[in-house]
């Protein structure tokens, strides 16, 4: 099984961005606790961060077709990327959306996702720990469909 991890705008900053809305992790030392419990539940994941709309579709467009699933935190694209909507449709795999924030208890604009509808599951709030718990439901749901 293949997940693609994609992490939209600014979340290359993690660990430098506002502590108390982000945590402290890195975003490489989340992808080593993804890899480390990827391990544990027998599966592969391929990384992305770009802080260009453009350049994850062109990224889901390119590997969608090698994936089961799709773990992603848009960042700031959550609120209005239509377009990676879009992609996302398109890519006809499952989908988690993760938030390190609680983005339903900050500001008016944080709290619309563009995604939601389309996503299996939506995790926020949890800091890193919203990337684990996103793999566990997404692993959990593809060989749920894969059983059936």
């Amino acid at each position: 099984m293949r997940i693609l991890v994609i992490n939209g705008p600014n979340l290359n900053m993690l660990g430098r961005r506002e502590a108390k809305h982000y945590g402290t992790d890195t975003l490489p030392s989340i992808e080593q606790a993804l890899t480390e419990k990827a391990r544990a539940l027998d599966c592969e994941l391929v990384f992305f961060q770009s802080n260009h709309e453009g350049a994850l579709i062109d990224f889901i467009q390119e590997k969608a077709l090698q994936a089961d699933g799709i773990l992603i935190n848009p960042g700031a694209l959550t609120h209005y990327g239509y377009s990676l909507h879009d992609a996302l449709v398109d890519a006809g795999l499952p989908v988690v959306e993760v938030h390190l924030s609680d983005i339903h208890t900050r500001e008016e604009w944080r709290k619309i996702s563009v995604i939601s509808d389309i996503v299996i599951k939506q995790i926020s709030g949890l800091k890193a720990q919203s990337y684990l718990l996103g793999l566990e439901a997404l692993v959990e749901h593809i060989r749920g469909k894969k059983e059936k």
